[in-house]
C-alpha cells in the first residue's frame, strides 16, 4: 500500500497510457489499487475515479474495489467504516468486494443513502454499469460458462502468448553502457552463476497468486512448465 508522489503530468504521461489503451479497446472493469496517490487513497478518489475515468476517459464500464479495499481507506483499517464507505461510494466505485461482515456493508451503505449522504443517483448509476457489462457479456441469456472452450485451456497458444508477454514485459536492469563489455548473454561456461530466493525452484511460487490457489501455493506438480533455476541449468554448459 505504497503512496505515489507525482505531478499531474508525471501521472498522464508515464503512468496512463495503459489505461488510455484499455478503454479504447473496451475494457469492462477497472479494479481500484490500496495505494494512495499524492497522500489520497485511490479507493477515495474522487478526482481519478469519477471525474478523469468515468468523466474525461469516458468510462462506460464499472470500477470494484480490491479486497476489503474500503476498509483501508482508513489507518488503522476498519476505524471509521461509515466514512470507508461514504467516501468509496461517492469516489465512484461500484461493486464493493466484502469479504467477511457484509451485513455491515449492506447496513451501513443503507443508512448513508437513506440521510442522504449518497445520492441514489450514485447507486443507480452503479446499477446501471454492472447490469450494462453483464448484458454485454450475454449473462442474462446464458450465465454459465461455455464447455466447449475447456480444451483451450493451457494451449500452446496461449502459451507462445504467455511467452511473448513475458518477454516484452522484462526489464534489464545492467548490462553495462559499453556494448563491448555487456553482462548479458551469461556465457555459457560461466563458472558459477548465482540463483538467488526460496522461489528459484519452485513452480507453484513463481506462478503466483490466482494461478493455482489465490494466495499461490507451493511445489512443482501442480502445473507443467519450467523454473527460473532449470531453464538456467539447461542453458548453460554442465560444468557450470
Amino acid at each position: 500500500m505504497n503512496n505515489t508522489v507525482t505531478s499531474w503530468r508525471g501521472l498522464l504521461s508515464i503512468h496512463m497510457p495503459p489505461y488510455y489503451n484499455s478503454i479504447i479497446k473496451g475494457v469492462s472493469t477497472v479494479m481500484v489499487s490500496y495505494s494512495s496517490l499524492n497522500g489520497v487513497k485511490m479507493h477515495a478518489n474522487h478526482q481519478l475515479v469519477t471525474k478523469f475515468l468515468k468523466g474525461t476517459l469516458r468510462f462506460r464500464g464499472f470500477v470494484i474495489s480490491d479486497w476489503q479495499g474500503i476498509d483501508k481507506i482508513t489507518y488503522p483499517q476498519h476505524a471509521n467504516y461509515t466514512y470507508s464507505v461514504l467516501a468509496g461510494i461517492n469516489a465512484s466505485i461500484d461493486m464493493i468486494m466484502v469479504p467477511f461482515n457484509h451485513t455491515e456493508f449492506i447496513d451501513t451503505l443503507t443508512s448513508l443513502v437513506n440521510n442522504n449522504f449518497i445520492p441514489i443517483s450514485r447507486i443507480d448509476d452503479a446499477a446501471k454499469r454492472i447490469l450494462r457489462v453483464k448484458l454485454s457479456m450475454g449473462l442474462f441469456e446464458n450465465p454459465m460458462a461455455n464447455h466447449s472452450l475447456v480444451d483451450q485451456l493451457g494451449s500452446q497458444a496461449h502459451r507462445d502468448l504467455a511467452r511473448k508477454a513475458v518477454r516484452k514485459s522484462l526489464v534489464l536492469l545492467k548490462n553495462e553502457e559499453n556494448a563491448d563489455n555487456p553482462v548479458l548473454p551469461l556465457p555459457k561456461k560461466a563458472s558459477k552463476i548465482i540463483v538467488a530466493g526460496s522461489h528459484d525452484n519452485n513452480l507453484g511460487f513463481q506462478c503466483g497468486g490466482w494461478t493455482i490457489t489465490w494466495q499461490g501455493q507451493g511445489g512443482n506438480n501442480h502445473t507443467v512448465g519450467t523454473t527460473i533455476f532449470n531453464g538456467i541449468s539447461t542453458a548453460v554448459h554442465p560444468s557450470t
